[in-house]
């Protein structure tokens, strides 16, 4: 609670101040003080006036400098002060820190500027691949808008010679709309056909490639989109928006159709199945398939899943199948893509925030989050939806229920509710209510980690916390006349802003198999720019952000482009190994990564696999481990599924060993025991891709209760010896059933760290029945 509710405050006092103009003589500085010394936040503004008035040498001076007054989670102010003042109030012995007020806007390269791999350094994993420019990025999706500038192909080169499809004519769409950029297009809609009757009066979407909904073009653009400058999103700030491997080729396979905004998107396992065949076909390097179902999910070879299934044959042919790891979070046992030879990924928030200051009228300053740009609302009456006691009148301060209030009691005020929903489409219709009764504004308390989106005609929403939302409502219980004024939003990058694991993305453990660690990596999936089509109801000028595990998955695909121009012979089982390994398991400033849940936690990996991708760590992993489609049917053997069913799915007669390998020895980046009960034993075999004389040691912090011994304990390469196996020798100390605890495995030669989550549960008592 401290930990959130200092966060907010510290977002408010460099957000807030964005507002501020100094005058030709001063500028606004934010005076920073350290932990708060009084609880009473009246009592700590008084002592800001006091500081300030001490300094400039009035109690009036004071009263026309300062901004803001913080005193929720730490204590500090905003004040407009000159150089001289300035330095004069920081050489102040109970001052930490003063610095000066700066505007900031929205980066749109903010995933790469924030992950590392910027263009604008000359060397680094974007130019070492010349962005990626003979790697080609199969999308599964629904469709693309071919004339969106995330798809011009200024400065690109010859079509690869491996690519052998092509641009398929269908409604709005000819062979020409496609480019150097935009290589392949084509759209599957018999299974879907098959099934359902395409109505085209009620169904907008075009019988082609073209894409009506949006979600594939700005899957697309997030992937591989070229340079765009000059991108500005509801006015936002303004910057320059490329994709992961800006010169990378885009293939789009329309297999999902937009119905009607009653039954929005669907997609036929049959056409999925159809889509990858043809990207086999054509030559695609990586297969983005930001789509999936839910739990309880269909087993890896049933042909009923058409991603795991199509996922596989790719994976054997080469490509890297990178899937969006679902959106059902953040219960546990959610994920979904979860066969081991897809790579999975969970969604994190970016160090961005769309701060926007809420002042009540006893000036308290709650930063709340919000896309509103248009003019400051000033005080007005500020309201919650409850019956006093003495009216006949239904009242409601449930956001889904707002339209149960009379007109009069949200006329000309801004109204307060709150929600439990996930979905925005609950928040844009509470503010449809809201302003059709006459209403200036609505706050929304519900889960911060929920998706943001502006609200209609800019109308005023913001979202805040329910730890703030109550503050809120007591203000309004407790004052005659509440009032509040709403400040337009403000853009901050970079620090102080915390990443975290979203709320929604969803988490591990693997519900069909436990011992293979899913999801495998994070990457940024929330409040994403990206192109998107002009029929998206949200588009700003053929732009719009969007949030899921869907953003976050060709994050993945445009590094995994980069990675396949530096490595084009490593297998997918190499360069998932090479980015879960490397990863980041704090925010690239070293900041603790957080896990939205009911409450903020410590992330595991079954929040974020091996944790943030470092792309340029992933470059040079050092160590790698290997597998092939040989090693994914042996999994499916110690999976124990029947042969004919592996046959069914390798599409050759397969026979499984006597006894059944174990599934601890996949040669998997990670390490999961699901069932440890008695010690076990397990291998892996690591291949050195660094300097070829190398010496790793290793280094284990185990998990709790855990005994973990690792043999040998260096591993040594030359030029004779490209791999080395190692085991890995786990008991428990438990003496009772246990949730899992977490841990990790290093292999180091002081420049590479290679490094393998651990995951064990303690499973004293699973085969209890069995035995009794």
């Amino acid at each position: 609670r401290n930990f959130r509710s200092s966060v907010l405050v510290v977002l408010s006092l460099i957000i807030v101040l964005n507002v501020a103009r100094a005058s030709a003589k001063s500028k606004v500085h934010i005076v920073y003080l350290g932990e708060k010394q009084h609880d009473d936040p009246k009592f700590v503004t008084e002592s800001h006036h006091q500081m300030l008035s001490s300094f400039l040498g009035s109690k009036d001076d004071a009263h026309e400098s300062m901004v803001y007054s913080y005193r929720h989670g730490f204590s500090g102010f905003a004040a407009k002060l000159t150089k001289s003042q300035a330095k004069k109030i920081a050489d102040s012995p109970e001052v930490i820190h003063v610095i000066p007020d700066s505007y900031y806007e929205l980066a749109t390269t903010r995933i790469w500027d924030y992950l590392g791999p910027s263009a604008d350094n000359s060397k680094n994993l974007v130019s070492d691949t010349n962005m990626g420019d003979q790697t080609i990025i199969g999308v599964i999706d629904t469709g693309v808008w071919p004339e969106s500038e995330s798809f011009n192909d200024y400065g690109v080169g010859p079509v690869p010679s491996h690519w052998k499809g092509g641009c398929e004519p269908g409604e709005n769409f000819i062979s020409t709309n496609c480019n150097r950029k935009l290589i392949g297009a084509k759209y599957f809609i018999n299974g879907f056909l098959a099934e359902n009757q395409f109505n085209a009066t009620e169904s907008p979407d075009y019988i082609s490639a073209r894409d009506f909904d949006g979600h594939g073009t700005h899957v697309a653009s997030i992937a591989g989109g070229s340079f765009v400058p000059n991108v500005s999103y509801k006015g936002l700030g303004r910057g320059t928006l490329r994709g992961g491997a800006p010169r990378a080729r885009i293939a789009m396979y329309k297999a999902c159709w937009y119905i009607n905004e009653l039954d929005g998107v669907t997609c036929s396992f049959s056409d999925i199945m159809k889509a990858i065949d043809e990207a086999i076909h054509d030559g695609v390097d990586v297969l983005s398939i930001s789509l999936g179902g839910r739990v309880p999910l269909n087993s890896e070879t049933d042909l009923r899943d058409g991603i795991a299934t199509g996922a596989f044959h790719a994976v054997a042919k080469g490509i890297v199948v990178v899937c969006a790891g679902g959106n059902a979070g953040p219960s546990s046992q959610t994920v979904v893509n979860t066969a081991p030879w897809i790579l999975t990924v969970a969604a994190t928030t970016l160090d961005r925030s769309f701060a926007t200051p809420i002042i009540l009228g006893n000036n308290q300053v709650i930063l709340g989050q919000a896309m509103y740009i248009g003019p400051e609302l000033g005080f007005t009456s500020l309201v919650y939806p409850e019956d006093p006691g003495n009216s006949i009148d239904t009242f409601s301060g449930v956001c889904e229920s707002l339209n149960l209030n009379s007109n009069r009691t949200m006329a000309g005020k801004v109204v307060l509710c709150f929600t439990t929903a996930r979905d925005f489409t609950v928040v844009s219709t509470a503010a449809s209510i809201v302003k059709a009764a006459g209403g200036l504004g609505l706050i929304i308390a519900r889960n911060p980690g929920y998706n943001l989106a502006p609200c209609s005609d800019d109308f005023p929403c913001v979202a805040i916390d329910n730890e703030l939302g109550t503050d809120i409502l007591f203000y309004i219980r407790y004052t005659g006349s509440p009032v509040v004024k709403i400040q337009p939003s403000r853009t901050l990058v970079g620090e102080p802003v915390g990443t975290k694991v979203a709320t929604f993305s969803s988490r591990g453990p693997n519900s069909i198999s436990p011992a293979i660690l899913k999801p495998d990596i994070a990457a940024p999936g929330v409040s994403i720019l990206a192109a998107t089509s002009p029929n998206d109801t949200l588009n700003a000028g053929g732009f719009v952000m969007r949030s899921g595990t869907s953003m976050a998955a060709p994050v993945i695909s445009g590094v995994i482009a980069l990675l396949k121009s530096l490595h084009p012979d490593w297998s997918p089982a190499a360069f998932r190994s090479a980015i879960v390994t490397t990863a980041w398991r704090t925010d690239p400033f070293g900041e603790q990564i957080a896990a939205e849940s009911s409450s903020l936690k410590v992330p595991d990996p079954f929040d974020y696999g091996g944790g943030l991708v470092n792309p340029e760590k992933a470059a040079e992993p050092g160590l790698i481990l290997d597998m092939g489609s040989q090693d994914y049917v042996l999994y499916l053997c110690s999976a124990g599924y029947n042969d004919s069913s592996i046959s069914r799915l390798v599409g050759k007669v397969t026979v499984c060993s006597n006894p059944k390998p174990s599934v601890l020895d996949i040669n998997l980046p990670s390490i999961t025991i699901p069932n440890l009960k008695d010690e076990v034993t397990l291998t892996r075999t690591v291949t050195n891709v660094g300097p070829v004389d190398s010496v790793y040691k290793v280094l284990v912090e185990p998990p709790l209760g855990i005994q973990v011994v690792v043999t040998p304990e260096t591993l040594v390469f030359n030029s004779k010896t490209k791999s080395v196996s190692f085991t890995v020798i786990v008991s428990t100390t438990h003496k009772i059933n246990t949730g899992f605890y977490f841990g990790s495995l290093t292999w180091t030669d002081s420049i590479h760290n290679v490094v393998f989550p651990v995951s064990v549960r303690t499973q004293i008592l699973q085969n209890y029945y069995d035995e009794n």
